[in-house]
């Protein structure tokens, strides 16, 4: 079998997941390359190589421009902060590297706009890891819309809530902080609800949105260990926290559906919960990602004294993904999402079919997070994809123009 040899960015969190992808996808798939574990990079080189000691990589990099250079790197994989994705997936699409990305793209929609182009005139193949499409009851979800089962839909409603930072002690990650993150939730949570959004019901075409901050200054972090949503401060020193603690958006969709979406990290009690609704005029579908085995399923064509939300438990081998596994009603979790990625990614690395969502997709979901971001600053509705004289333009109040 051809052999890809994978070159990783970052370690913490998001590598271990990724690592796991890249293990585990040839042993329950039939992929059409092996994915080699050949160096991993990072900042700090003891605790790198307990990395790739741990997860089997082969060698180690302390400088991600020497990782990018090496001819023996068939794929970059940039596990990292968004505040560090521009400048490596640049290089790496000029060095001709496939690229797997972590979400959101980009610190902005200009950064993802020249991301794109770079790797469009490099012919690379190019990923953006919002892993939740590939959850079998989010892929069964899409089958089912694209069947027409739920008719022309009318409303979706999303929220994504986490309580991690309700401890005002919690400290001053890199995740509090704009020249790092940008944004909150708006980018972290939102960026994954946009991306649900369109992938099921469509293209936004306007934004009106609110956001608030709850604690303004906290603890300095350690920088060793603000990777983790478990972190340590240094000690008493305050920082300022410069990005919001909740976002709230109300949109429309250009086929005439409305959509709301709720993302914050002051949602006590809530680790990592991921929900959606999607209303139709023939039927509607909700999701939990608590539940994420599960697709709630109402139709309007079962007779009147059988109707209700039935439960999908999508384990069977006709769902999407599923027949590689277990048998039917033995669930899978979140880690799977991350391997069906790293499956399909090899698939179109070997020039088998195309993967999305991709960097096209990633900037128009951060189109639509900044266009959040101006409504909450103004106040006022703000619209989408017009354009003039060739320009990407955003409407704002007043007749004004922002171009992105």
């Amino acid at each position: 079998m051809h052999k890809l040899n994978i070159g990783i960015v970052g370690y913490k969190f998001m590598g271990r997941a990724h690592s796991n992808a890249w293990i585990k996808a040839p042993l329950f798939f039939d992929v059409p390359a092996q994915p080699v574990l050949k160096a991993a990079c990072g900042r700090h080189q003891e605790s790198l190589q307990d990395f790739a000691n741990k997860w089997g990589w082969q060698e180690t990099e302390t400088d991600w421009r020497k990782l990018i250079a090496r001819q023996d790197i068939d794929i970059i994989d940039i596990a990292l902060p968004q505040h560090l994705h521009y400048d490596i997936a640049i290089a790496a699409a000029k060095e001709g590297k496939h690229i797997f990305c972590e979400k959101p793209l980009a610190m902005t929609s200009r950064q993802a706009e020249e991301m794109l182009r770079v790797c469009e005139d490099n012919g690379v193949v190019h990923y953006l890891n919002h892993n939740y499409r590939r959850t079998p009851a989010i892929s069964l979800a899409k089958r089912m819309i694209e069947e027409g089962r739920l008719g022309r839909i009318f409303h979706w409603r999303s929220a994504y809530q986490q309580d991690w930072i309700v401890d005002p002690e919690f400290p001053l990650t890199w995740q509090l902080q704009k020249e790092t993150a940008q944004a909150g939730p708006q980018w972290d949570l939102n960026s994954h609800c946009v991306d649900l959004a369109r992938f099921l019901v469509g293209e936004i075409s306007s934004v009106t949105s609110l956001q608030t901050n709850f604690i303004k200054e906290r603890p300095i972090a350690d920088e060793s260990t603000s990777g983790n949503l478990q972190a340590e401060s240094k000690g008493d020193e305050m920082g300022e926290v410069t990005v919001e603690d909740a976002a709230l958006m109300l949109v429309q969709f250009e086929n005439g559906a409305v959509g709301s979406f709720e993302a914050t990290r002051f949602a006590t009690g809530r680790k990592n919960k991921l929900s959606f609704e999607i209303y139709g005029s023939k039927g509607s579908i909700t999701f939990d990602l608590e539940r994420m085995n599960e697709l709630q399923y109402f139709s309007n064509e079962d007779s009147g004294d059988l109707q209700g939300f039935r439960t999908i438990l999508a384990t069977e081998p006709s769902h999407p993904y599923v027949k590689s596994w277990w048998p039917p009603g033995h669930i899978i979790g979140y880690e799977h999402s991350f391997i069906h990625a790293a499956v399909d990614f090899l698939i179109a690395v070997q020039g088998e079919g195309s993967i999305s969502p991709n960097f096209n997709d990633g900037l128009k979901t951060l189109e639509i997070l900044e266009a959040g971001v101006a409504s909450a600053e103004t106040k006022q509705q703000i619209t989408l994809n017009r354009e003039e004289n060739g320009i990407k333009q955003r409407e704002v109040p007043e007749g004004r123009l922002c171009n992105y």
